[in-house]
C-alpha cells in the first residue's frame, strides 16, 4: 500500500507540474511542444503501469473485499470469458494476507491452466474451513494427463507448489488421461475469522 501511495504521489506531482509548465509556457515551438507531449504520455505510461505492477502483487479485490468475494469475482469473470461452467463453493477461511494471496494465485493460475490445456465443460472450486486447515480446490472435466510427464504447464505449476510451501503447505494433484484434473491444498489457518460465504454457479 505504501509503495502505491508513494510512488502514485510522485507521478501524479510530475504529471501536474508538465500541465503547468505547458500552461506558462503558452505558444512554443513544434519540437518543445512534442517534447513536452512526449513527457506527459510517458508519465501516463508509468502510472498505467504502477497500477498494473501493484495490482500484480495483491489484487484490489482481494485488498478491498476480502478472500471470498475476490475468488467469487475472479471464476465468474473467467466463467464468462472462457464459456466454461463454474461451480463455485466458497467459505470463510482464517488466513494471513500472504496465505489469502496464495490461494488467490493457486486459483488463478489452476483456472489459466485449464482454458489452455484441459478442454474441460465444468469445473468446481471449493474454499472450506477444516479441521483448522483451509482447503482449497479445483477440479475440471477436461482430458486429463500424466502427471508424471513433461508438460508445457509445469513453471506455473512450479510456481504454485513454491507459494504453497511458503505457507507451510503442499500442492496435491491428481490427474489421469481422460479423467480431468483435480488441485488442491490445505494451508494452516490463522488470525480472525471471516464471515462471508459465496455458493454461485457461473455459465
Amino acid at each position: 500500500r505504501e509503495l502505491h501511495d508513494e510512488l502514485g504521489a510522485l507521478l501524479t506531482a510530475a504529471k501536474l507540474d508538465v500541465a503547468r509548465l505547458k500552461s506558462r509556457l503558452g505558444a512554443v515551438t513544434p519540437e518543445v511542444a512534442e517534447r513536452l507531449q512526449h513527457l506527459s504520455d510517458g508519465l501516463n505510461s508509468g502510472i498505467a503501469l504502477k497500477r498494473r505492477i501493484i495490482e500484480d502483487l495483491r489484487p484490489s479485490s482481494l485488498s478491498n473485499l476480502g478472500l471470498v468475494a475476490a475468488l467469487d469475482i475472479l471464476v465468474r469473470e473467467w466463467g464468462q470469458r472462457s464459456d466454461i461452467k463454474v461451480d463455485a463453493e466458497l467459505e470463510p477461511v482464517q488466513l494471513r494476507p500472504a496465505g489469502e494471496l496464495t490461494v488467490y494465485r493457486l486459483v488463478q493460475e489452476a483456472l489459466t491452466n485449464i482454458a489452455k490445456y484441459a478442454q474441460a465443460t465444468a469445473v468446481e472450486v471449493r474454499l472450506s474451513s477444516i479441521d483448522g486447515q483451509a482447503h482449497v480446490s479445483v477440479r475440471d472435466n477436461g482430458v486429463g494427463f500424466d502427471v508424471d510427464a513433461p508438460r508445457s504447464s509445469a513453471h506455473g505449476l512450479l510456481g504454485m507448489r513454491y507459494r504453497l510451501e511458503t505457507e507451510g503447505a503442499q500442492l496435491v494433484m491428481e490427474s489421469s488421461p481422460g479423467k480431468g484434473t483435480l488441485i488442491q491444498a490445505d494451508l494452516p489457518e490463522s488470525g480472525e475469522p471471516v464471515t462471508a460465504t459465496s455458493q454461485d454457479a457461473v455459465s
